[in-house]
């Protein structure tokens, strides 16, 4: 059952400086399997918080900490042209290189690969890579041969294996299926993160306009989840479970955790 009124109920001030030329903070996060959340900002460093708001790990990385995931319980993110992990022993570590392609938004699959955005010049893609950094699929065109994604951005999977992507020049969520084929497109979000959830809800962040879109699994609306209090320019939201999710508010650097789910 989703809440009337989604409420907050902790808050983390992360400690992220200042960008001097956009003010923004707080970028990516991710969760661990045991609850506690990796936030990365506008330093060149990874911090691991728990739900209390307790900070227990710094690591340093080579880039902002833009887009972010967890895979084989280790902490990842997107460099400059690879992708990269923390290793156990707090070491930076690249996992492939992504050749003459930028990547953005990383998310590990159900099947045990890598899902990232890659982008070079007004192209833009969808490749699915093996732990060693294989190329397993490439997602670019639909059926027509047209583009799918114009400027991807961020990227999760679904519980039915969706592929779901933020593109922020349509302004718009664009969702294929495991095999690359359209599923749907939600337009009307600028400059947004998406995640999901164990029952397959979509969750967008709002970027320009305070709120957060709760979607089915088809991308059809449900609601907005705007908590009492409201929510400052959101960006990076992860699922915590027990109907939970951790947004973080990209210009004052603080990390809510919101109830939206009755469990």
């Amino acid at each position: 059952r989703i809440l009337e009124v989604p409420t907050v109920t902790s808050v983390i001030d992360t400690g992220f400086p200042a960008d001097e030329k956009y003010k923004t903070r707080l970028y990516g996060m991710a969760v661990t399997d045991d609850n506690k959340v990796w936030m990365g900002g506008v330093s060149t460093e990874l911090k691991l918080f728990d739900l209390q708001g307790h900070l227990h790990h710094t690591v340093s990385i080579t880039t902002k900490g833009m887009f972010l995931c967890m895979y084989n319980k280790q902490v990842m993110y997107s460099g400059i042209k690879d992708v990269k992990m923390i290793s156990d022993t707090d070491t930076v570590v690249t996992m492939f290189t992504t050749g003459d392609w930028d990547p953005y938004g990383v998310t590990s699959a159900a099947s045990g690969d890598l899902l990232v955005c890659l982008r070079k010049d007004d192209q833009s893609k969808v490749v699915r890579y093996s732990s060693t950094g294989t190329v397993l699929q490439e997602i670019q065109y639909d059926s027509q041969c047209q583009p799918l994604y114009k400027k991807a951005v961020y990227i999760t999977e679904n519980v039915n294996g969706d592929i779901i992507v933020t593109d922020s020049e349509k302004k718009a969520v664009n969702a294929v299926d495991r095999l690359g084929i359209f599923r749907y497109s939600y337009s009307g979000v600028t400059c947004s993160t998406v995640t999901t959830d164990s029952i397959g809800h979509v969750i967008v962040t709002d970027y320009h306009d305070d709120k957060i879109h709760l979607l089915d699994r088809d991308g059809r609306f449900l609601r907005y989840i705007i908590p009492e209090g409201g929510i400052k320019y959101p960006r990076g939201v992860c699922i915590l479970g027990d109907g939970d999710m951790m947004v973080g508010e990209c210009k004052t650097g603080i990390a809510k955790r919101i109830k939206y789910l009755d469990e």
